[in-house]
């Protein structure tokens, strides 16, 4: 199954693992190309629809992550609750998890009271430790995700799968196709 290239009006792509700004300090991808599977790829327009009729947007952090990558985050951060064992696979080794955020219409990104890969108790959508105007913004694109279909990790507000996640395979080389 090819994996599509993430492409939207409302939809801003900043991909955290083709630079040093991530958990890693290093980048991780060659390119900064975000795919997911088709399927993904509909949710995820259908949530940038309802965002943009909110004047806003999404960035896009994360998206399909080859089995490669996935050994270079599990080799810094062994810890089941952020990073999946590669042994077993991940969400995005399948092409059906996206990280992402809410942004204002100009790309800027809306507080959410950590940063992208913050691997805390912070993280946690149930957090309530935090500025109120970032627990409405997590709220929201909790809300906007889940009516376009996607289920949430409950430990990082970043994180969202297809919920039949574990009907994909996992993908070590994905076919990609640009849209």
């Amino acid at each position: 199954m090819p994996l599509y290239s993430i492409s939207h009006p409302h939809i801003d792509i900043d991909l955290r693992y083709a630079t040093a700004d991530n958990l890693t300090g290093q980048p991780i991808y060659q390119q900064a190309l975000a795919v997911l599977h088709p399927d993904a790829l509909e949710a995820l327009r259908k949530a940038a629809t309802l965002a943009a009729a909110q004047g806003l947007r999404l960035r896009v952090y994360d998206a399909y992550r080859p089995v490669a990558a996935q050994w270079l985050l599990w080799n810094v951060l062994p810890d089941p609750r952020y990073v999946a064992d590669p042994r077993i696979g991940s969400i995005h080794n399948r092409g059906v998890a996206v990280d992402l955020t809410l942004a204002a219409p100009d790309g800027t990104p809306l507080d959410m009271g950590t940063a992208f890969d913050d691997m805390t108790a912070r993280s946690s959508h149930g957090c309530t430790d935090l500025p109120v105007a970032a627990q409405r913004n997590r709220a929201l694109l909790l809300g906007l995700m889940a009516l376009a279909g996607f289920a949430h990790n409950a430990h990082e507000w970043w994180h969202y799968n297809l919920p039949d996640w574990d009907a994909y395979p996992a993908l070590d080389e994905a076919l990609v196709v640009l849209d």
